[in-house]
């Protein structure tokens, strides 16, 4: 299943807390590895924020949240995604499929 995950800067409290918590981040990312389980296709940062999005391919939802919740200075989303062309082919599929059906 393909992912999209997009994270946004946890409201924190006085500057001294903001630059802690962008240090820890950076402490904390800069060990991270990607699992195994995951093929990541895009992974970037909003410039000039606190903030990114990663497009990645995992078949291990597990997997995912454990990524969400390694971060907790950040608040993430984890949404499902599939390619334009597939959607467009299944909402025809489901367009036909309604307009064989008798009246109601």
């Amino acid at each position: 299943m393909k992912y999209m995950l997009s994270w946004n800067e946890r409201p924190q409290g006085s500057p001294e807390e903001y630059e802690n918590a962008q240090k820890r981040i950076l402490e904390v990312f800069t060990q991270w590895t990607a699992p195994d389980t995951f093929t990541i296709e895009l992974f970037v940062i909003r410039v000039g924020d606190w903030g990114g999005y990663m497009l990645l391919d995992c078949d291990d939802p597990l997997a995912v949240h454990k990524f969400c919740s390694m971060l907790p200075a950040f608040e993430f989303q984890a949404r499902p995604v599939v390619p334009v062309m597939d959607a467009v082919r299944v909402e025809l599929e489901a367009i036909n499929w309604r307009d064989g059906l008798g009246p109601a």
